[in-house]
């Protein structure tokens, strides 16, 4: 539109009218009213005013125009495609390309001041934006021409030996043939001398035979007229399936292979007998391979899993016979499907086999590294596990000797994961562990004392014994360490280190001062108090225990903790026990195996070396070990490699037991109970005693009627293929002190996928608490009101039977649920019609009070009958 109105103008610009007109008027264009028209030119002059007016110089006419674009594209590299890729289904890649481009546009006929030192830049920058964007579709380019010509060689290749097994089975097949076909000339031969009629006038010639070198026959040379007139036996020359001088004397053929002949006694080609009267034509052939007159019956190792194709291919049966066999016994199964020793052992017996149970153990036994100590054992310092109840100041103390703040550390100031540190006191060195306290952490705390050589148990004086404490105490006295009792807090006021001494006596801990072998020790982990006293105990324990170790060959030890850290890779922490730990070892360790690529401790530092009982953290290892497995240093790699894998081998025939196994119990379960909450977790954890922790505290609050299912679990953070496995099975995932990485949190906020984020695992535990206690249905409880006896029962128009009544007990409410009694049985459940009091109706009568009652829908009330008030409440059910 090229002319507007004054009024369309402000509309457009945003501006009122009054403000418009004004400025129409400074800038020399007056305008009476609103209805005015305002030309393009009149537009150009007000727009060149107000920038006149802001400080702007120039004006439109004479400014130039930078226009910026960015664009987005995505490049698509096919896959390759054809045979070899066909049968992975082919692969391509994405690239996101963005190209950025800024213009300046001036208005012809005028030449403004250009700064050619910037717009020289700008067309650097453009041209190396253009450069990296061929550049890079370049190097995408040649990887994917790359990738095309190693597919296609592969599939060359894998042509080339498809076509040299197809010429040699073709070999096979046509020396087969000939061998057929000699035999059938042989016998032909047999016939043609015993019966002269039907002999052949004109026999094949030694020439005639070689003009058909690929069929094999026999030849019968000419005879010598020498040798006939001398009346000697006619000779003939028989070449059976090669040309003559072609097979040398080990009996091998032209091609390698060795002549395979059928023993005159099966065959019936051989030495034919004539054929009598009446005899049919086709009862002399006979083959030469009879069926088994008994049954065979095989040897079946039965390792501690196997799959049904794998023991049907033992049995040298069909899998769809073994599938039938299982059925009968009641186990449905597929070919894939894992089997457990037991039913294995009891299908092989079925179809008449022997069964060899395989001893995992054996196995592993034959592998087994052997290491060989040299020297004389020599002192090492103690391991000293520090255990106790949450809250009881473990860390603290811990703390005060290592004078280091670990507690800070910590989420909520609780320890979540087993800890090892080495401290050189004045003392001596000592290794101290410190467990989490939590009733979660159990098998944690069972594998603190597994490893120990004396147990410190901290107690607050002011607390006493709690229920992990109790737990602490059995985990030492299972394992057969020493304790120690540090009574802690004893300086704050309510502090009863007595009350201390008698409830641990209760649990057959008794003080020295009473006669007993425990140690007593009064700390305060704030104040530093007895700290010293403390070690003094440790390390005169430790005198009289005489600990020692060889510190030379192979290092073993155990596994105290292993997480998976986004930059290092697995990481593992290890108690060396006996030998030094060098970096540079093969060390096997569970089903993980790798070389230590380097050696930590607990402070981060690097270390070469590490002797008996020093905690080290380890790099190189092939996953994360599970916390407790035993760490040995090999001297042979290669039989590390192969225990390493067998043990995997076993874990995973296990996992898949133990799934089979979770779904057939879910499926009769479901059969059984009906409906059944379930709640599915996806668990991801910092370190593998986390996730144990987890699993087993999340497992124990199943029910009947709600059901905890933890579909995965593992070490480090969330990833895509968590987020996809969560969506695939309608999961939530429980992230314990890990994060999502960026693609994984993109695709939390595409699908929405429910993901908990914790640092406590008492939140993780109540949360899961009240999720399971929402999914059970609430309770109904009837709750008793009043009753009423029955004295007399009056007839009404109106209601039928009325009891006259007196209440003798509580309160009858007339809009509640009756029952009537009679001899104290119940024969009538219903509701009240009518309750009145005289001629008045009431909602209620206390006790002691009479009362009119008419029950609804019942006339046959008698004297002496009882009426019984109650109302039912529903009450919410938690675990």
């Amino acid at each position: 539109m090229s002319e507007v109105t004054v009024k369309q103008l402000a509309k457009v610009v945003g501006t009122p009218v009054d403000r418009l007109l004004q400025q129409l008027a400074e800038a020399g264009l007056h305008k009476n009213s609103v209805e005015d028209s305002v030309t393009n030119d009149e537009k150009m002059k007000l727009l060149e005013f107000l920038q006149r007016s802001h400080g702007k110089q120039g004006g439109v006419g004479g400014k130039s125009i930078t226009l910026k674009r960015k664009s987005v594209s995505e490049l698509r590299l096919p896959g390759v495609t054809g045979r070899a890729a066909g049968a992975r289904g082919g692969t391509s890649k994405t690239v996101s390309v963005e190209v950025r481009k800024k213009r300046t546009y001036v208005k012809p006929g005028e030449q403004p001041q250009v700064d050619t030192s910037r717009l020289r830049a700008e067309q650097e920058a453009e041209r190396d934006a253009l450069k990296r964007e061929a550049e890079e579709r370049r190097r995408f380019e040649e990887e994917a021409r790359q990738r095309a010509a190693e597919e296609k060689r592969k599939a060359e290749e894998a042509a080339r030996k498809q076509a040299e097994e197809d010429r040699r089975k073709a070999e096979l097949d046509a020396a087969a043939r000939r061998e057929a076909q000699a035999e059938e000339d042989r016998r032909k031969a047999e016939e043609e001398k015993k019966n002269p009629k039907t002999a052949r006038k004109h026999p094949v010639s030694t020439e005639e035979a070689e003009a058909k070198p690929g069929r094999p026959m026999e030849v019968e040379a000419n005879r010598d007229s020498d040798a006939a007139k001398a009346g000697k036996p006619d000779k003939k020359r028989k070449f059976r399936g090669e040309t003559p001088g072609k097979e040398d004397r080990s009996g091998r053929g032209r091609y390698g292979r060795k002549e395979l002949h059928v023993d005159s006694t099966k065959s019936g080609l051989r030495k034919k007998k004539p054929r009598q009267a009446g005899q049919s034509a086709g009862t002399e052939r006979k083959h030469g391979f009879e069926m088994p007159t008994a049954p065979i019956v095989h040897e079946v190792r039965i390792p501690e899993n196997i799959t049904v194709g794998e023991l049907a291919q033992q049995m040298a049966v069909k899998a769809g016979e073994l599938i039938k066999a299982l059925m009968g016994l009641g186990v449905m199964a597929t070919i894939n499907q894992t089997l457990d020793q037991d039913t294995a052992i009891l299908v092989v017996e079925e179809l008449g086999h022997t069964p060899v149970p395989v001893d995992p153990a054996s196995l592993e036994n034959d592998l087994q590294l052997q290491i060989e100590y040299e020297g004389e054992p020599v002192s090492r310092p103690p391991v000293v596990t520090i255990m106790g109840h949450v809250d009881h100041g473990k860390t603290s103390l811990l703390d005060f000797i290592r004078r280091t703040k670990v507690t800070a550390s910590e989420a909520g100031g609780i320890t979540q994961h087993i800890g090892a540190y080495h401290v050189q006191t004045e003392k001596g060195v000592v290794t101290f562990l410190d467990t989490p306290g939590h009733a979660a952490f159990t098998a944690m705390r069972a594998r603190g004392a597994q490893v120990t050589d004396i147990v410190i148990l901290v107690v607050a004086a002011d607390d006493g014994v709690m229920p992990q404490t109790v737990e602490a105490i059995q985990h030492a006295k299972a394992a057969g360490v020493p304790i120690i009792v540090a009574v802690n807090k004893i300086d704050k006021p309510d502090a009863d280190p007595d009350r201390v001494k008698q409830e641990l006596s209760q649990h057959e801990v008794i003080p020295e001062e009473w006669g007993g072998d425990t140690m007593f020790i009064n700390v305060s982990a704030l104040k530093g108090t007895g700290v010293n006293d403390l070690l003094d105990g440790i390390l005169l324990q430790a005198e009289v225990m005489e600990l020692k170790a060889i510190n030379k060959g192979p290092a073993t030890g155990v596994i105290i903790e292993s997480s998976l850290d986004k930059g290092r890779g697995p990481v593992a922490t290890v108690l060396v026990q006996a030998g030094e730990l060098h970096r540079g070892d093969v060390i096997l360790s569970g089903k993980e195996f790798g070389r230590v690529r380097a050696m930590f401790d607990e402070k981060g530092a690097q270390v070469k070396f590490a002797g008996p009982s020093i905690p080290v953290v380890v790099l190189g290892l092939s996953g994360t070990p599970r916390a407790g497995d035993d760490v040995v240093a090999a001297l042979d790699e290669r039989r590390a490699r192969e225990i390493a894998q067998l043990r995997q081998e076993r874990f995973r025939d296990q996992k898949l037991a133990s799934q089979q196994a979770t779904k057939l119990e879910d499926v009769f379960s479901q059969m059984k109970e009906g409906e059944t909450g379930t709640v599915a977790l996806l668990i991801k954890a910092d370190v593998q005693g986390s996730v144990e922790a987890l699993n087993e505290s999340l497992t124990k609050l199943s029910t009947d009627e709600a059901r905890v299912n933890i579909i995965a679990s593992g070490v480090g953070g969330i990833s895509e293929s968590d987020i996809n496995l969560a969506l695939a099975s309608n999961a939530k995932i429980i992230a314990f002190n890990v994060r999502a990485d960026a693609v994984a949190r993109r695709q939390i906020a595409d699908s929405e996928v429910d993901v908990k984020y914790y640092s406590v695992i008492y939140n993780v535990i109540e949360d899961v608490r009240k999720l399971l206690s929402g999914m059970l249905e609430p309770e109904v409880r009837e709750q008793f009101i009043g009753l009423a006896e029955v004295k007399d029962v009056f007839k009404s128009s109106q209601f039928g039977a009325v009891a006259g009544c007196l209440v003798i007990e509580g309160t009858v409410k007339r809009d509640r649920p009756i029952r009537v009694l009679r001899d104290n049985v119940v024969i009538y459940e219903g509701e009240l019609e009518s309750l009145r009091r005289f001629k008045d109706d009431v909602k209620e009568v206390r006790a002691g009070t009479e009362c009119g009652i008419a029950v609804k829908n019942y006339n046959d009330v008698k004297p002496g009958d009882q009426i019984e008030v109650y109302e039912r409440i529903t009450v919410e059910r938690t675990l």
